[in-house]
C-alpha cells in the first residue's frame, strides 16, 4: 500500500539529483538484508513444516530471525509471531480481543491518530455493536491523559494507542497510558510500525499486551510484519488452517522475508545511532524552510524527545500541498501529503484535523520524513526547489477553476480531457464527458496515446492527485496541461446542472500501449 499512485514518477530524469524523503511511507532495502534475503531464496527452499533436513534449516534460519525480532523490541522469542504486515497484526489483535470480551464488555477507547488499520478495523468492530471512544489530542498529538482516565472504565477491554504517529512524529507516553488501563483491567495495543529503528523500543518495561511491526519501515522487505502477544493475554488467530506459527497464524511462511525482517533488526542499533545526525539534518531543514516562509508552521512536537528524531509536519499557508508535492516530484523529491495507506483520497488527513488544523491548513501541509541515507546536500536541494517555488521561478501547471469548466472546454476539439481517478470514484460518480480514462498507477503507459499538439485537461476526485499527473506530463514533454482545481467533487457541486446533463458521456477507456476502447 505505501508508495501507491506516485511510483511511476521513478522515469524522470528530467534532473539528475533525486532526493527520497517519504521513509516514513517505506524505506529502500539494506544491501545487508538484500544479501540475507538472497541467501535464504537459494538456501532456505525447504518448508519449515517439513521434519526433512531442508525443513528444519529453514525453520532453524526463521526461529533465528524470531530471536533478532524480540530483541530489538525487548520480548521473549514466544510472544512474537510473524504475520504478512502490521494491518494483519492490528486486525488480527482487534478482532480476536473483541470477540473474547463482548459482550461482557462492550467498550474500545482509542486515539483519533491511529493508523486507518486500526481506525478502520474499529469502525467495522462498530457495526458488531462494540462502544468505541476516542480519546482528543493535543496541538501536537499528545494523547490527553486526563481525559484518557475519564473514558477508561470497567467497561473497557481494550484501550489502542500508537506509539509513534506517521504524520506528525509525537510519541506517546505509552507507561502512563498502560497505568491508566491496567487500573480498569483493561489491554492495550500499541501500533510501533513507525517507532521501530527510530527510537529504543521496550515492550516489557511499557507492560503492553499487544503491539505491532512491520519490517519495510526500516530497511527490510515489504509484505512482512511482526505480532508481540504479551504472555497470557488473550489471542484467538485471525487465519485458520495449518498449525504455523504455534497455531497462532496459519500459512506456510514466507521464509525469505522473515529472514529479511531479522537481518533489519540486526542493524536496529545501527540506525538509532544515527538517529541524531538525522535529528540534525531535521533542524537545519526546519530552520532553512522558516527562512524561506517565516510563516510555516510546524505540527510536529518541538521537543526532541517527544518526536521521532526524521520526521516533519509543516503546514505553508496560502500554499497547495498538491502543487507543491507536484514540483518537488517534478524535480526529483519525494514527499508526502500524510499517510501512504490513504495516499490518493483528496480528503484533508485525519491525524492533522485531529490536531486542530481545518481543512484548508490540511491541503496546504506535507510530511517530511528522512532516512539514514538523507544528505546535507539533499536538504540544501530541496530548500532551493521550494523557494524558487514560492518565488515562482520554476514551470507550473495551468489551473481551472470549477465554475470555468463550462460547456465550450468540455466539447472543444483541441481539449483531451483525462480522467485519472481511482477505480473506487469511477464506481461511484460518473465522469466528465469526453474523459478518457487511464489507470492513474501505469500513468507512462499511456503517453503515446496522449496528443502533445492538443489542451490536455486533467482531473482527479478532489484535485490533488491530477496535479501530480499534471506535473509529470510537464516533465515528459507536454506543454499545454491544465489541472481541474479541486477535482471532479468540486465541479459536481458547483455544476450541478452540467454534471446531471453530461456525466459520463462518450467515455474512452485507454488501454495501456494499446487501442482504445470506447463505452
Amino acid at each position: 500500500m505505501e508508495i501507491q499512485y506516485f511510483e511511476f514518477l521513478k522515469h524522470l530524469f528530467r534532473f539528475n539529483r533525486h532526493v527520497y524523503l517519504d521513509n516514513n511511507a517505506t524505506t529502500p532495502l539494506s544491501s545487508h538484508v538484500q544479501s540475507k534475503m538472497n541467501h535464504a531464496l537459494k538456501h532456505h527452499f525447504g518448508n519449515p513444516s517439513s521434519f526433512y533436513g531442508a525443513g528444519r534449516r529453514s525453520a532453524e534460519a526463521m526461529e533465528q530471525a524470531r530471536k533478532q525480532v524480540s530483541q530489538v523490541i525487548h520480548a521473549d522469542p514466544s510472544e512474537v509471531i510473524f504475520t504478512a504486515c502490521a494491518t494483519e497484526s492490528n486486525n488480527a489483535v482487534l478482532k480476536s480481543v473483541a470477540a473474547h470480551f463482548y459482550p461482557r464488555k462492550k467498550k474500545i477507547v482509542s486515539t483519533p491518530i491511529e493508523h486507518p488499520s486500526v481506525l478502520n478495523t474499529l469502525a467495522y468492530l462498530k457495526t458488531q455493536g462494540v462502544i468505541v471512544e476516542n480519546c482528543p489530542v493535543d496541538h501536537q498529538g499528545h494523547v490527553l491523559l486526563a481525559e484518557l482516565e475519564k473514558r477508561v472504565d470497567d467497561e473497557t477491554f481494550l484501550v489502542c494507542c500508537m506509539l509513534a504517529n506517521n504524520e506528525t512524529g509525537v510519541i506517546q507516553d505509552l507507561k502512563a497510558v498502560t497505568k491508566i488501563a491496567r487500573q480498569h483491567g483493561a489491554l492495550v495495543l500499541t501500533d510501533c510500525v513507525q517507532a521501530l529503528g527510530k527510537i529504543p523500543i521496550d515492550v516489557h518495561a511499557w507492560g503492553v499486551d499487544y503491539a505491532s511491526f512491520s519490517a519495510h519501515k526500516l530497511y527490510g522487505p515489504k509484505g512482512i510484519g511482526a505480532l508481540y502477544i504479551k504472555e497470557g493475554s488473550p489471542f484467538t488467530p485471525l487465519l485458520h488452517g495449518g498449525h504455523q506459527e504455534s497455531g497462532m497464524r496459519a500459512g506456510t511462511e514466507s521464509v525469505h522475508n522473515i529472514i529479511g525482517f531479522g537481518a533489519a533488526c540486526e542493524e536496529a542499533d545501527k540506525l538509532l545511532a544515527h538517529a541524531e545526525q538525522t535529528r540534525a539534518l531535521k533542524r537545519q531543514l526546519i530552520q532553512q524552510l522558516k527562512e524561506i516562509k517565516p510563516d510555516c508552521i510546524i505540527n510536529s512536537p518541538e521537543a526532541e524527545s517527544e518526536c521521532l528524531p526524521n520526521t516533519i509536519s509543516i503546514t505553508f499557508p496560502g500554499v497547495e500541498n498538491a502543487g507543491l508535492m507536484g514540483i518537488l516530484d517534478y524535480r526529483g523529491i519525494a514527499v508526502s501529503a500524510g499517510s501512504a495507506c490513504s495516499t490518493g483520497e483528496d480528503a484533508p488527513s485525519h491525524v492533522l484535523k485531529a490536531i486542530g488544523l481545518s481543512d484548508q491548513a490540511a491541503r496546504e501541509t506535507i510530511r517530511i520524513s528522512l532516512g539514514q541515507h538523507t544528505s546535507a546536500q539533499d536538504i540544501r536541494y530541496m530548500t532551493r526547489v521550494v523557494k524558487d517555488y514560492l518565488e515562482d521561478r520554476t514551470p507550473f501547471v495551468n489551473m481551472l477553476a470549477p465554475a470555468q469548466l463550462n460547456e465550450n472546454v468540455l466539447f472543444d476539439k483541441n481539449t483531451f480531457i483525462l480522467d485519472v481517478r481511482p477505480p473506487d470514484d469511477r464506481k461511484r460518480f460518473k465522469g466528465l464527458p469526453n474523459s478518457h480514462e487511464v489507470d492513474p498507477l501505469r500513468v507512462e503507459k499511456y503517453i503515446r496515446q496522449l496528443p502533445k499538439e492538443k489542451q490536455i485537461l486533467v482531473y482527479c476526485p478532489g484535485g490533488g492527485l491530477s496535479v501530480m499527473i499534471s506535473y509529470y506530463l510537464k516533465a515528459k514533454g507536454f506543454k499545454r496541461v491544465t489541472n481541474l482545481r479541486g477535482g471532479l467533487d468540486s465541479w459536481r457541486k458547483r455544476r450541478s446542472d452540467l454534471y446531471q446533463k453530461y456525466a459520463g458521456q462518450n467515455v474512452t477507456v485507454l488501454q495501456p500501449d494499446s487501442a482504445e476502447g470506447v463505452r
